[in-house]
């Protein structure tokens, strides 16, 4: 079995459609959302059937909240944001995961939510390998 990879576990099909994996981290999968309008990147416990945050033991939610933030606190470095959003919604994608965008002022549907702004638009290659190698170096 790889290392990270949970016995019974299976990403969303969704999830694995609109994202890209980027790295292992020890509770979740770290992906980017496919999407270049905001650097955005998603956590996915790798816990099989946990819809919810209290669907997980007391350890899984501390390393899900200490993952979260060094995330989050990475992509600020790397970003320069003005604010970073996170958020477990999960209305459509049942399986948990959590999102976690760096908004900034005048960025595409700013001040309002990224979700049902506009289109999609998918990184170019190379740009999502920089924006991949960026978060590893912030981390």
């Amino acid at each position: 079995m790889l290392p990270g990879l949970k016995a019974g576990f299976t990403l969303d099909a969704r999830l694995e459609a609109d994202s890209e994996q980027l790295m292992w981290l020890g509770l979740c999968e770290l992906r980017v959302m496919n999407d270049r309008r905001w650097p955005w990147l998603l956590l996915v416990p790798q816990r099989p059937g946990a819809e919810e945050i209290h669907d997980m033991t007391p350890l899984d939610q501390a390393m899900l909240t200490f993952e979260t933030n060094m995330v989050a606190q990475a992509l600020k470095k790397a970003t320069g944001c003005t604010k970073i959003n996170t958020g477990a919604l999960g209305n459509i994608v049942r399986q948990l995961h959590i999102h976690v965008v760096a908004r900034s002022e005048g960025d595409p549907g700013w001040p309002g939510p990224v979700w049902g702004h506009g289109l999609r638009e998918p990184y170019q290659r190379s740009d999502l390998r920089r924006f991949a190698q960026t978060i590893r170096a912030a981390l």
